[in-house]
């Protein structure tokens, strides 16, 4: 199994879209194969800012089946206007 974890800044004032978006993506990536579960945290000390962790089968579900899908376009429409800086990513 891969863990993604993905630290998303969301601009403020925009967390309640953040987290309304958030659940019409997570449709988008649960039917993705590989998928294996998420979860989505907001952080107390920093609460523009969210902790998301996805588990993968294989990195390549991640790397290819997700993010060099037309799905994973769809995933970007809805969440990367929201965040500001950019999402700091690790797998692992």
């Amino acid at each position: 199994m891969i863990t993604e974890h993905a630290l998303p800044p969301v601009r403020a004032g925009q967390e309640e879209g953040f987290e309304a978006a958030f659940t019409q993506a997570k449709l988008i990536i649960s039917a993705m194969q590989g998928f294996e579960g998420l979860t989505l945290s907001r952080c107390l000390e920093r609460p523009h800012t969210y902790l998301l962790i996805v588990q993968w089968a294989r990195l390549e579900d991640h790397t290819v089946g997700f993010r060099e899908s037309p799905q994973y376009q769809e995933w970007r429409t809805l969440l990367h206007p929201l965040y500001d800086p950019f999402v700091v990513r690790l797998v692992g």
